[in-house]
Formats: C-alpha cells, sequence, structure tokens
C-alpha cells in the first residue's frame, strides 16, 4: 500500500515521520520544500505536484493549514480529486466546515473514489509521539483500509458515522477549547487582579474541581508569557470559533459561551494578537484589568 502525504507542517511533518517509522511506503508533497528534503533523507519519496502524488499513491492523507488551502488542493482544478482514480481513498485532516467536507466526498463519490473528513486533536506534541486523537467520518470500507495509517498515528481512533460527522466531533472539541481557554484566561486574572500569587492560583485550582486540559495547557504559558512559541495561533482557534458559528446557525443550535468566545478572540485578532500562541486571549482581558498575569519574582 502506498500512502501520500500532503502537507508538512506543524502536524503534518511528525505525523508523516510516524508514518515512515510504522513501515509504510510514503510519498510526500509540500509547497516548502526544506522539509521535503528532511523527510525524503529519511526514506519518503518526494512528489513534484498534487496531482503526481495522487497518480502514485492508493491512500491520500492531506493536512493543511486553512479552508482556503484545503479546497485548493482536494477541489482546485489539477488538485487531490481531479486526478483522483476509482476506488482510491481520499483523507483530509484538517480543520473545515461541515460544507467543504460534504463538497469533497460528493466530488471524490464522482470520481469513483472514497472521501474521509478524518480531523485530529492534540497538538504537535502528540502528533510527535503517534498518540493522535483522529476522527474519519465517511465510508466505513474507506476508515477500515485507512485504519492501519491512522493507528501509526493516533492513540484514540474511531470511526464516527458518514460524512461530516468527524467535521462535527472536531467542532465540538474546538467549542470547548475556545470556551475553556477564554475561562482559563478570565480565571488566572481575577486571582492576579485579586493579589493571589498566580502560580499558586494554578497550583490549587489544577488540582480542584475546576482544572480542565486548556487550563493546564494555558497557564504555564500566561506565567512564564511565553507566547511567541505559538504552538497553537490565535487566529487558528478564531477561525474553528467561526466554523462552529456557522455550524451552530445551520443546525439552530443556541451557543451563548461560543458566541462570547468568538467575540473576545475576534477583539483579541483585531488587536494584533493572533499570530501568537492562543492563550494570549488573557493580554487583552489584562488592558481592562490593570494587570499581568506572570510568575511572581522570587523573593
Amino acid at each position: 500500500m502506498k500512502i501520500g502525504f500532503i502537507g508538512l507542517g506543524r502536524m503534518g511533518l511528525p505525523m508523516s515521520y510516524n508514518l515512515l517509522k510504522a513501515g509504510f511506503n510514503l510519498t510526500v508533497h509540500n509547497r516548502s520544500q526544506p522539509k521535503v528534503l528532511e523527510i525524503v533523507a529519511a526514506g519518503a519519496t518526494a512528489a513534484a505536484s498534487t496531482a503526481e502524488i495522487t497518480q502514485q499513491c492508493d491512500i491520500i492523507l492531506a493536512c493543511l493549514p486553512d479552508i482556503a488551502t484545503s479546497e485548493e488542493i482536494f477541489l482546485g482544478p489539477d488538485g487531490v480529486i481531479a486526478n483522483a482514480k476509482s476506488g482510491q481513498i481520499l483523507v483530509d485532516h484538517s480543520t473545515v466546515g461541515i460544507n467543504t467536507s460534504k463538497a469533497c466526498a460528493a466530488a471524490a463519490e464522482a470520481k469513483g473514489a472514497l472521501f474521509l473528513d478524518a480531523p485530529i486533536s492534540g497538538g504537535s506534541e502528540r502528533a510527535e509521539n503517534g498518540s493522535l486523537v483522529i476522527m474519519a467520518g465517511g465510508p466505513k470500507e474507506a476508515y477500515d483500509a485507512s485504519l492501519p495509517a491512522f493507528d501509526a498515528m493516533g492513540g484514540t481512533v474511531r470511526h464516527t458515522g458518514p460524512t461530516g460527522t468527524g467535521t462535527t466531533v472536531k467542532l465540538v472539541n474546538q467549542l470547548l477549547v475556545g470556551i475553556h481557554s477564554l475561562a482559563a484566561a478570565e480565571a488566572m486574572l481575577m486571582g492576579a487582579k485579586s493579589g493571589a500569587d498566580p502560580a499558586l492560583v494554578y497550583e490549587l485550582v489544577s488540582s480542584g474541581w475546576g482544572q480542565s486540559f486548556m487550563l493546564d495547557r494555558n497557564a504555564p504559558v500566561m506565567l512564564d508569557q511565553t507566547y511567541d512559541d505559538a504552538r497553537a495561533p490565535l487566529r487558528t482557534v478564531l477561525k474553528d470559533l467561526g466554523l462552529i458559528q456557522e455550524l451552530a446557525r445551520s443546525i439552530d443550535t443556541p451557543t451563548p459561551a461560543g458566541d462570547l468566545a468568538y467575540k473576545v478572540f475576534t477583539q483579541a485578532a483585531e488587536a494584533g494578537l493572533g499570530d501568537f500562541d492562543a492563550s494570549v486571549v488573557v493580554r487583552y482581558l489584562e488592558k481592562e484589568a490593570g494587570v499581568i498575569v506572570q510568575r511572581k519574582p522570587k523573593s
């Protein structure tokens, strides 16, 4: 089985390395060539174009940075689907909207190919150690055929149902990421404004009922002010919150906390914080509070 992987970014490159480690015959394609050369040196084969990698491989996986790129790669005039073969399996690991996933599935079906919307969660750390969460919607036979590759990259891998359900589960995940990130920022800011030691606030709350994964992820970044290390940029979380808005409106379901998170993240991005780590949303709130969340100097 020949696997093709398109998109060697912060997530895609370590995912590709794990496929190599698992012994797959891997071909890669990426706009930026240094990462291609790096993984080719480790045993992968390079493809010069989207058309070439699609024509050479049995299963095509892609992990792309935004909706426009995903639609270009899959639905473009010389993209994956335009070059797909009957029976070929096409997988999008990107976070996109339901409409994009359904459009890709319909176009693939017209070519006799099978499409899976299979977004991922876990960040670059879990991409590196092969423990990602992979949620795949689409034909069960395509999922079953892709499962060995998924297992090489993920620790929790599930078939979620028909086309679009993988994307839905990922957006549910991102709804909680956005809300919990804002809540963590509010909580740490309240502690600092009240005069408590923010590091101690985090230590105690993370052992109580207020604990959350996003608090554990974001509080150390706030305390150390390492926002430049944008493992998950604020603009990316904002993009996902926008997709959640679209989904919520399309199915007529209320998301009051999600709406507020979208508003605050939008304001933070407009204030110039979009390229920093998502935990930087606290910086936007700090201006109104008149206090900064940071570690207290050792006495």
